[in-house]
């Protein structure tokens, strides 16, 4: 019998065997109470009765309170476990609902857009667009989104195009950036150059630009405004492929390391639509921006660009990020030396935007 109960006490729970300790206690104090009841008389023992009983409640208590921060701790750590399971499970279930194949997608040089856009994931099923997800780049480049990107029976390609947050046209937008067809393992490859993206080769862009402040007075400022143009006669400067429906060019001066917009454009051989810096008089017909007046907070104008990076950058036409798009065909830092009025090359910036992924 004695090894029986022994046996049970082993293989009991933790509660079980916190009960048996508290009987041992008990009877270990009864007995105690006998013996002294025996050496003191009736009186001394129901003095010592009355000792032991509470001292046997009050163990009593302090082992259930302590049982109970224990299986409080134990909750709390296996509701921690389970919220946590439930966070890396999320994004597969999403994806999984329906029976849809999740879209696991990664992207290499794709950047944050600036604030109310958002990019979106597309499938095309019967050569028709369904969306696979909205999301958005973090600084670190990984995706940020609410729910799994999935895609759909029948998927032959992926489009990624870029919308506004608050976006009620269920078609994609004119702006989409990158795309690729789905193999027949499930797996894909995105690039600009895909038709249904943007489907443009910048490799022989080329141009050049000038330091000069035409919209004020002659020989004032003279490094302090950039224009993309050729001289002595000036023609246009920016030999660059016509861009599809809802991508835009735009021309940046980055001045100690701010970067300063100096207009959009779809034409190299017109104006931009800016001249938010620049003087009172009227500037070439060719894109570019006098720094004259109106500067951005953290810089002061008129300005000395030498030592500056100025950029051609392609965008979308709705974006309202205050830094250059990821596609820069064409850049150039201004030597610490430039003269004004003097032609310099701009040579080729990073364009190669690219993605990869799987289905299911």
């Amino acid at each position: 019998m004695t090894n029986e109960i022994d046996s049970d006490i082993v293989e009991a729970s933790p509660t079980k065997q916190s009960g048996a300790r508290r009987l041992t206690k008990a009877v270990a104090l009864l007995v105690a109470l006998g013996l002294v009841a025996a050496a003191c008389g009736a009186d001394d023992a129901d003095s010592a009765s009355a000792q032991a009983s509470t001292t046997v409640a009050e163990e009593a208590m302090e082992d259930e309170e302590s049982m109970a921060d224990e299986e409080a701790m134990e909750d709390e750590e296996a509701m921690a476990d389970d919220e946590e399971a439930m966070a890396d499970d999320a994004m597969e279930d999403d994806a999984m609902e329906d029976g849809r194949p999740a879209l696991n997608i990664s992207f290499d040089g794709l950047e944050p857009l600036g604030d109310d856009f958002n990019y979106e994931g597309w499938v095309i099923v019967d050569g028709a667009p369904v969306s696979s997800g909205v999301f958005d780049i973090a600084e670190d480049g990984s995706i940020e989104s609410d729910s799994a990107l999935y895609s759909h029976e029948g998927a032959t390609a992926v489009v990624i195009s870029i919308e506004p947050e608050d976006d009620p046209d269920p078609a994609p937008a004119d702006a989409k950036i990158l795309g690729g067809e789905i193999n027949a393992d499930g797996s894909f490859d995105l690039s600009i150059d895909f038709a249904a993206a943007l489907g443009t080769d910048f490799s022989d862009a080329s141009g050049s630009f000038i330091l000069a402040t035409p919209t004020d007075d002659p020989e004032d400022n003279e490094r302090s405004g950039v224009w993309f143009l050729n001289l002595p006669d000036p023609s246009t400067s920016l030999v660059v492929p016509e861009l599809p429906a809802g991508w835009v060019y735009e021309g940046w001066a980055v001045i100690d390391g701010q970067p300063v917009s100096t207009g959009r454009f779809t034409d190299p051989a017109a104006a931009d639509d800016s001249n938010l810096f620049s003087g009172p008089g009227d500037g070439p017909n060719y894109p570019g921006e006098d720094f004259l007046t109106n500067a951005p907070e953290g810089l002061e104008f008129p300005t000395d660009l030498r030592g500056s990076t100025i950029v051609v950058s392609v965008e979308p036409a709705d974006d309202n990020s205050p830094a250059p798009f990821a596609l820069k065909p064409l850049v150039a830092e201004v030597g610490a030396d430039a003269e004004d009025h003097v032609n310099f090359d701009l040579g080729a910036g990073p364009v190669a935007i690219t993605g990869s992924g799987t289905v299911g």
